[in-house]
């Protein structure tokens, strides 16, 4: 039966639990509800107990160390009128927690958001798409992020190469990355690389548009996309057409000069470069596998179509026979931590310089076959087949299916006027195409 007493500091203090019990509740006498629980070890908290939908309910309130008599009694008294109102205050205080953790946990979301790099974000938007995209497109992605890492290049002694367009970009968290950030980056960009500026562009650009799509991302930027700006793509400018090229008169000056760089290697990539039409990228990273002596043909890794079958001519073939195989890769490097040789742009530039032709890149060697056969009035769709364009008329894309012996034919014509105005003496019965393995 509860026994009611008016509450006093003396009488809470002098309450005890009797013998051979584990707790006992003292009630007050002045707010109905409240009490006093005690136990065997003599912890002691208020508690407030009341009928409420069909059942009783207790709820602790605290410790009276904490807690003032009257502050207790307020509390219980607000406890009151809950259950006279048919609300569970057990209940109540457990949906103000989850309230409350569900707050938390959105503020620390929140915090994250804010704090998330743009690095973070493209690793992941990198991650998603790798399967979508081809090797070129992939490797651009991360290479125009890179920082001024120190140099891995022979000769460059580790000083820190030059970052890339985008690498500004990174550290930023995502939220602070604006149009307007953008813009002043396309002012300074667009003045000093353009070029690769306008690539970089186009790939911020659509890395913005995938985190548009992504929950996790979209509600951190602008619901525009901050990269989309008439200020930069004004300032990024337009791209010019490149006009980069060999002509009749330079080719004995470039072959000397090429042919006289110290790392055959290089020497013959270049000229292989110019002799078949091939991409650079496609050039080097020929396998020994792709080179079939037998039926005379040269499998390029193409960008476009995947594979396309070219002839192995005669010249081609004797540079081939000439260089060592180290491994897998016909242009082949032992300082690359690949194996291949990378993208021969110094050696070729000064070979250029010493042959008095000015601003020749690698793809203007591309440039030059298609240019050079204008002089052989080859037809335009044996040269588009051999460099891997696409056919551009119907009857070529539909009606004329080339076999290898018809672009032989052709391509040996072209090769053979290339070097003979070149002043090359190569004769073709004494330079038979053999590769050997080279140790």
């Amino acid at each position: 039966m509860k026994k009611w007493e008016n509450f006093t500091a003396g009488r809470i203090a002098a309450f005890t639990c009797p013998a051979g019990k584990q707790q006992v509740i003292f009630w007050d006498g002045k707010q109905p509800g409240l009490g006093l629980r005690v136990t065997a070890k003599g912890a002691r908290s208020y508690v407030f107990e009341a009928w409420c939908q069909g059942r009783t309910v207790r709820v602790t309130i605290g410790n009276p160390s904490a807690w003032t008599i009257e502050a207790a009694r307020t509390e219980a008294a607000r406890l009151k009128v809950l259950t006279d109102s048919g609300i569970d205050p057990i209940e109540q205080r457990r949906e103000q927690e989850r309230a409350k953790a569900a707050e938390r946990a959105q503020q620390q979301a929140q915090h994250q958001r804010e704090r998330l790099t743009v690095a973070e974000a493209w690793a992941a938007y990198v991650e998603d798409r790798r399967p979508h995209w081809g090797e070129r497109h992939l490797h651009d992605n991360l290479r125009l992020i890179q920082g001024s890492e120190p140099s891995k290049r022979r000769g460059d002694n580790g000083k820190p190469r030059t970052a890339m367009p985008l690498a500004e970009f990174m550290p930023l968290p995502l939220v602070q990355l604006t149009a307007a950030h953008i813009e002043a980056w396309a002012v300074r960009e667009g003045q000093r690389r353009p070029t690769s500026a306008r690539l970089s562009w186009r790939l911020l650009r659509a890395f913005l548009n995938w985190c548009a799509e992504q929950p996790q991302y979209a509600d951190i930027l602008a619901p525009a996309n901050p990269a989309k700006t008439k200020k930069t793509r004004e300032a990024l400018g337009k791209p010019r057409s490149k006009s980069d090229v060999l002509t009749r008169e330079q080719l004995p000056a470039w072959f000397t000069y090429v042919r006289q760089i110290p790392n055959r290697m290089v020497a013959a990539a270049l000229q292989v470069m110019l002799l078949t039409g091939a991409r650079p990228g496609e050039v080097l990273s020929l396998r020994w596998e792709d080179v079939n002596t037998q039926w005379r043909s040269l499998t390029i890794r193409d960008k476009v179509e995947g594979e396309r079958l070219i002839p192995l001519t005669p010249y081609v073939a004797h540079l081939l026979t000439l260089l060592p195989r180290r491994n897998a890769w016909v242009f082949s490097s032992p300082s690359s931590a690949s194996g291949q040789l990378s993208r021969p742009h110094a050696p070729h530039a000064e070979a250029c310089r010493a042959a008095g032709i000015e601003d020749l890149s690698l793809h203007g060697l591309r440039r030059s076959f298609s240019t050079l056969t204008e002089w052989l009035e080859i037809p335009a769709g044996v040269v588009a087949q051999i460099m891997g364009h696409k056919p551009s008329a119907t009857a070529e894309r539909h009606y004329k299916v080339r076999p290898l012996d018809l672009l032989r034919m052709h391509h040996e014509r072209i090769e053979a006027w290339i070097l003979d105005q070149a002043r090359i003496d190569f004769r073709k019965e004494e330079n038979a195409p053999v590769l050997r393995r080279v140790k």
